[in-house]
């Protein structure tokens, strides 16, 4: 996926989850963070950071800039949460990521009505079979490890729950990780922030469901999925 007009800026801070207040061509901005997970170790005063530039594309938006990416340790870190679910379609209909237990994908449906949840991908194999996904974005690495989530999440455990059940309705589900960044060995739930999403998506394993994590090719301006990443759960 391909940004348009993407700029360089330093970030100053973070009024709310909604709002950065960024350093443009030597004046403060104002810039919408396309993320509301916390990225404390992302988002520091000083951090350079990337801006799609919406003029010309303004529509209903309030603020001209989207705060989309950040550098770290000489690496890019996309953070923009509705570019996991961009890229896992790209990759679904491109066939880069290959679905254990399902073979070439005839239909891929977003935003799909199952039980009390919306999950983000309904599919179907050339073979008849169906497939249920939800895709998780990753922006917390620590130690050479990505990990999810960086915040308590009870929509996803439910979200979990909600794919496990659906097994014994003869879907092949899959949990997948989509991890914003390149340069990390694995991927592991944290336990450290929340323990029960981890315990959900260990029992969920255990149930038949399939986790996949994936790193990405990032840069300023574009994001693609690339390498599958060990899950160690």
């Amino acid at each position: 996926m391909k940004y348009e007009n993407v700029i360089n800026g330093k970030f100053i801070k973070r009024p709310n989850r909604f709002i950065a207040e960024v350093i443009v061509d030597g004046s403060v901005q104002k810039a919408h963070v396309k993320n509301t997970g916390r990225l404390k170790e992302l988002l520091y005063e000083g951090a350079e950071v990337y801006l799609e530039d919406h003029t010309g594309r303004m529509g209903s938006r309030k603020m001209r800039y989207s705060l989309i990416g950040v550098r770290k340790g000489g690496c890019d870190v996309n953070i923009d949460s509705q570019a996991p679910n961009r890229v896992v379609k790209e990759a679904l209909l491109d066939g880069s990521i290959k679905l254990p237990g399902m073979s070439e994908l005839t239909s891929v449906k977003g935003e799909h009505k199952f039980g009390d949840s919306r999950l983000d991908f309904y599919v179907e194999d050339a073979d008849g079979k169906r497939g249920l996904i939800e895709v998780k974005g990753v922006t917390l690495e620590v130690d050479g490890a990505a990990r999810f989530p960086d915040a308590p999440t009870e929509r996803g455990i439910k979200h979990i729950n909600e794919l496990a059940g659906a097994i014994d309705k003869a879907y092949s589900v899959y949990v997948i990780f989509v991890i914003q960044m390149k340069g990390v060995d694995r991927f592991e739930p944290n336990d450290d922030t929340h323990k029960a999403f981890g315990d959900a998506l260990r029992a969920a394993k255990l149930c038949g469901v399939n986790i996949l994590a994936y790193d990405c090719e990032v840069a300023a301006d574009s994001l693609r999925i690339d390498d599958s990443i060990p899950v160690c759960l």
